[in-house]
């Protein structure tokens, strides 16, 4: 009995330096691990620390710079107030969430596909290298841009 369990413990320390040694063999090994001494901590000197010191930021009690939180928030009910449709907003916004979330689930099946995420990567290289030419690269076609980007403005907000 005692022979037989000797036998299992040693076939099945056998098969786990098997696995080890063919999962090690699958794969490159890694080299062991060095000492913590690959990091050194550097101490600063009183001296070193001088040399920083008019990078230093000390915070101040400016009353100018300072924002009050019931200012904002007063603020922000005083344009809610303001708006006359809110349901209208409030739809807008909701649609804008749920366009998010679908559009993140969209992405998230796009990666999975093993090519695809590559090549839309390539297509907004290239994309975005068109639009650099196009549009910014010389004065003229600032300008245009500058134009369509005014005349949009005005479309959007209906003073056109």
């Amino acid at each position: 009995m005692a022979s037989t369990m000797i036998a299992a413990a040693a076939s099945s320390s056998m098969v786990a330096t098997a696995i080890r040694t063919t999962r090690c063999s699958a794969l490159p090994c890694l080299p062991p691990r060095s000492s913590s001494r690959s990091f050194p901590i550097k101490h600063v000197s009183l001296s070193e620390s001088h040399r920083f010191a008019p990078l230093q930021i000390r915070a101040s009690s400016s009353e100018e710079s300072s924002v009050d939180a019931n200012e904002v928030f007063t603020d922000l009910k005083e344009k809610w107030d303001a708006v006359e449709n809110k349901s209208t907003v409030i739809l807008y916004g909701g649609g804008a969430i749920v366009f998010v979330w679908l559009s993140s689930i969209v992405i998230g099946a796009i990666n999975s596909v093993p090519l695809l995420p590559k090549i839309m990567e390539l297509v907004g290289l290239g994309y975005t290298g068109w639009f650099v030419y196009r549009y910014l690269l010389f004065k003229s076609s600032r300008k245009e841009l500058a134009t369509d980007i005014e005349a949009l403005k005005k479309k959007i907000a209906g003073t056109e």
